[in-house]
């Protein structure tokens, strides 16, 4: 690979994991609701999830969209459902109480496999293998995703958490968690159509 193209790929690598999209939402709302420790099997879920997606992407999962063509509308409509049932249990998720966490985040293996119905992941992970990895260095393409989502998708986190400090009253946190499940929502749409 040459220097020119994997400058590239770092900085596709994080402007994609750093831009919202369902990933950083969902860390967003669960940094708000159950805080940066309790979030990170989902910060490593994600990262690690995303690495292996571009590997297995890259060693021919993706020519399965060329050889059925179905399954790009399939893989399009279970993920829709998919994001609309999550965005639904983040409108819903009920205000802890004090003393009880009530509820749990993302466990890491529920958010490496997440990636597989995140379109914004698709989509990434498509575009990678395309554009950034015709000599197939698979392993340094996941290297690099992963390097720049955990500080990333920790920084959504953060942010989460600190908007969490402020919501101290169980409306406040039922209308960010609202607002939360339509930006996810509102985030997949370009993916969607």
């Amino acid at each position: 690979m040459s220097t020119e193209t994997l400058l590239a790929l770092i900085v596709f690598a994080t402007v994609g994991t750093g831009t919202p999209g369902p990933n950083n939402l969902m860390v967003m709302a669960s940094g708000a609701n159950f805080g940066l420790r309790r979030t990170l099997p989902h910060i490593l879920g994600i990262a690690l999830g995303f690495a292996a997606m571009i590997m297995l992407v890259g060693l021919g999962l993706g020519r399965l969209f060329e050889a059925w063509p179905w399954l790009s509308p399939t893989l399009l409509a279970v993920s829709a459902v998919y994001l609309l049932y999550l965005a639904w249990k983040i409108a819903t998720a009920a205000p802890p109480e004090p003393g009880h966490p009530g509820g749990r985040p993302f466990s890491f293996l529920q958010a490496a496999a997440f990636q597989w119905v995140n379109p914004k992941a698709w989509a990434m992970a498509l575009t990678t293998t395309a554009v950034y990895l015709p000599g197939g260095e698979f392993v340094l393409a996941s290297a690099i995703f992963a390097s720049a989502a955990i500080p990333l998708t920790a920084l959504w986190t953060v942010a989460g958490e600190g908007i969490g400090r402020f919501l101290g009253t169980p409306f406040r946190l039922r209308l960010f968690n609202g607002v939360m499940a339509a930006l996810l929502l509102i985030s997949t749409l370009p993916a969607m159509l």
